[in-house]
């Protein structure tokens, strides 16, 4: 069935068509509306020559023009590629000779741009609605790109049978969604978390999301939260981060759990986020490949510091360099198998071919079994540093770092001298004040908060103090030899860790990151 048809049918059977579905730059959307304006959308694509199969690349911010445009290409059986539309000219183009699209959708027009959302609007409201296409479940319906954090995107292919999978397995299984939830994501729709979470969910279950057509500061967010009654929040470890600084007392009174996903989150920020919100923080890992989640936490059995178990109807497994299995305890790459994984990339067979096998998807994770049954999270396959030719994972130093109070994020890099010489090197963000205003040590003052690079008086007495914390519970090997503070680490759009940008900007002269606290 026709993912629209089977979403209407429920927004009817369930009576919540008069419910509010989206806040979008805080205007009200009732479900009603949503799927009279996809309706409209879906005539105005239609009248364009959009045919079933035709794709429609929709580069919009989020809001209800993309979601309209997205439910009404879906109605007509034209799969949509969902882009992030602050991306670059040429990075668009690029994406567009990939996808090879009949329509392109964006808020702006430009030399490649075919329609705004008003225009298509206008031009449906003139023409008959079609009805939703007779569809199979296996049909495709978007595409996703992938983030890019060690490569180019990958358009990751999903199908009209998937979404229902997403709420069965994540929204229901994971997080018990309710109809009287409010979803904020500060993750966007053109990821597949935020997809997920924002478009999906409200959708199957008559909830209501929170959607910001810009990127929102953290100060908004807080603001939303309390505005609109937020139960649930989703967003990236360094988010949560910058959010401490933004947790009025009461504020989020409203939250049942905040999710976090889209790198590790470290157990120190873990603990700082959840005393802050007053509600639990779920850990979980997904990719766009898979859809959503495969492996998380719950509102029902929740152990912090790790991935929490597989979700309903998804099976890992974890396998060592030779395909074999690895016991519990020991380091392994995580592969996967659910309904929720992509049939394959968009025209690409030999990189579709090198991930999936047999059903199972290959992350590239670095996981371990607990004996209880949880996973945790040790890092990317492609993260793994070499320094004096022995193999170290980041995020086990990274945990360590992140105990001291001064730290608000770090990340672990290793880097090479102009003789060629490897070794570690922590990058810094400062930690800020705590929840009753008084300073911690590493905060720096407003004479320290200036570039990236500075270190500032307390960064100064940031390195000895890691680098102490760091042989105290670390091998050798694994200390950092130096630490750089900065005002940010440098992140994807989706607020993925750039790893080799902190690599390289520490090796090339006058980099971004060149200048050291010890220096």
């Amino acid at each position: 069935m026709n993912v629209v048809r089977q979403i209407e049918r429920l927004a009817e059977a369930g009576g919540w068509l008069g419910r509010t579905a989206f806040w979008a730059d805080g205007v009200p959307h009732t479900h009603a509306d949503v799927h009279r304006l996809a309706a409209v959308a879906a005539a105005g694509l239609a009248a364009r020559g959009v045919r079933r199969g035709d794709r429609v690349l929709l580069a919009l911010p989020d809001g209800i023009g993309l979601v309209a445009a997205f439910l009404g290409a879906a109605r007509i059986g034209a799969p949509a590629v969902i882009v992030n539309p602050d991306l670059t000219t040429s990075d668009h183009a690029r994406i567009a000779a990939g996808c090879t699209p009949h329509t392109i959708v964006a808020a702006h027009l430009d030399a490649g741009c075919r329609v705004t959302p008003g225009e298509l609007f206008a031009l449906g409201r003139t023409r008959p609605v079609p009805e939703p296409l007779d569809v199979g479940p296996g049909e495709p319906l978007y595409v996703q790109y992938t983030s890019g954090t060690t490569g180019a995107p990958k358009g990751a292919v999903h199908t009209h049978g998937q979404l229902a999978a997403y709420q069965r397995c994540v929204g229901a299984g994971v997080l018990g969604m309710r109809a009287d939830d409010v979803l904020l994501s500060v993750s966007k729709l053109y990821f597949a978390y935020g997809f997920g979470n924002a478009l999906v969910f409200p959708l199957f279950t008559g909830a209501g999301a929170v959607l910001f057509g810009h990127r929102p500061k953290p100060a908004e967010v807080a603001a939303a939260i309390g505005r609109h009654g937020v139960t649930l929040l989703f967003s990236v470890p360094g988010f949560y981060a910058k959010l401490l600084d933004h947790c009025p007392p009461e504020g989020f009174a409203s939250l049942r759990a905040a999710v976090s996903a889209g790198e590790r989150l470290l157990p120190a920020l873990g603990e700082k986020v959840a005393r802050a919100l007053g509600a639990p923080v779920l850990e979980q890992i997904g990719a766009t490949e898979a859809g959503h989640a495969y492996c998380a936490n719950t509102v029902w059995d929740n152990t912090p510091g790790t991935l929490g178990r597989p979700v309903p109807e998804c099976e890992l497994q974890l396998r060592g360099r030779d395909g074999g299995p690895v016991p519990d305890g020991e380091i392994g790459e995580l592969w996967v198998r659910s309904p929720m994984i992509m049939p394959g990339y968009l025209g690409a067979p030999d990189l579709t071919a090198s991930v999936l096998a047999d059903g199972w998807l290959n992350t590239r994770d670095q996981v371990s079994r607990r004996p209880d049954g949880t996973y945790v999270h040790h890092g990317r396959t492609d993260d793994i540093e070499v320094v004096g030719g022995i193999n170290v994972a980041p995020a086990e130093i990274e945990a360590v770092l992140a105990r001291h109070p001064g730290v608000r994020e770090v990340a672990v890099v290793s880097v090479r001298d102009p003789a060629g010489v490897t070794a570690l090197r922590a990058f810094v963000v400062p930690g800020t004040p705590g929840a009753d205003g008084a300073r911690v040590p590493g905060t720096p003052g407003a004479d320290a908060a200036r570039v990236p690079g500075t270190p500032g008086a307390d960064g100064a007495r940031l390195e000895p103090e890691l680098i102490a914390l760091a042989r105290a519970h670390l091998a050798a090997f694994k200390v950092p030899k130096s630490v750089r503070v900065v005002a940010e680490l440098p992140r994807t759009h989706t607020g993925k860790l750039r790893r080799f940008v902190l690599r390289e900007g520490a090796e090339a002269a006058g980099g971004p990151y060149r200048k050291d606290v010890s220096s």
